[in-house]
């Protein structure tokens, strides 16, 4: 059932997390009840965010049970929200542009995290162009317990140092559990995460071997795509 007092455009961020939910655990990105979801919520429409509930297998999603928070971080409406709430609210609030945030146990990256990532800067080699593209650099943060607020503050430590560097960052690696990720929109925030676990999945299939590009590629890539790199 939708929430009568909502807009079209709330309505309709409801059901793309419910969407991209679906899609990831379909395709085995997520198990069981682990991963979350967040769209940042308008300030038009109230501002705020929409997050998936703590413990909701994300294959299951029901747009009306979506957790409400209010822009002072309070909930309002839904199922309690992920105890990730706090970190999800943290990357918002360091990147402007940022509309979107997920979270996986990806098992080809956590799989990669638990043989040794390619350097604690960057889990894996830049070894294609869409990677360089789309994704960019990806560090590695050290295991926490789930919900540690130390992840939400180390995530604001690398947001500001890749950007001391001129260096746009979409994602980190948080070890043993998954990755964090973030963009525009739901769709596109999907599409990182997708090439970040392809990527990581061509790594360890060519035993951590194949050949990163090189410099003058990757300026190539600068140059014509505006890659952050």
């Amino acid at each position: 059932m939708n929430h009568p007092q909502e807009s079209a455009q709330l309505i309709f961020l409801r059901h793309e997390i419910c969407r991209i939910g679906h899609s990831l655990f379909a395709r085995g990105y997520v198990h069981g009840s682990t991963g979350n979801i967040s769209v940042r919520v308008p300030l038009i429409e109230g501002g705020g965010f929409l997050i998936t509930p703590t413990d909701a297998c994300l294959g299951f999603l029901e747009p009306e049970h979506l957790s409400r928070i209010n822009s002072q971080g309070k909930q309002v409406s839904g199922s309690p929200a992920s105890k990730t709430l706090e970190l999800h609210r943290r990357i918002y609030a360091c990147v402007e542009e940022a509309s979107c945030v997920i979270h996986t146990h990806s098992s080809w990256l956590v799989d990669l995290s638990l043989r040794g990532v390619w350097s604690k800067e960057d889990i894996v080699p830049p070894i294609t162009p869409y990677y360089v593209m789309k994704v960019g650099h990806v560090p590695l943060i050290e295991y926490y317990r789930p919900g540690d607020q130390a992840v939400a503050n180390a995530i604001e430590g690398f947001i500001n140092q890749f950007r001391s560097r001129s260096l746009t960052l979409r994602a980190v690696m948080c070890d043993k559990l998954g990755p964090q990720v973030w963009g525009p929109t739901p769709s596109a925030t999907m599409a990182i995460l997708e090439e970040l676990e392809e990527t990581a999945k061509l790594w360890l299939r060519s035993e951590c071997k194949a050949p990163s590009l090189n410099e003058s590629s990757i300026q190539a890539l600068r140059d014509q795509f505006k890659a952050s790199w």
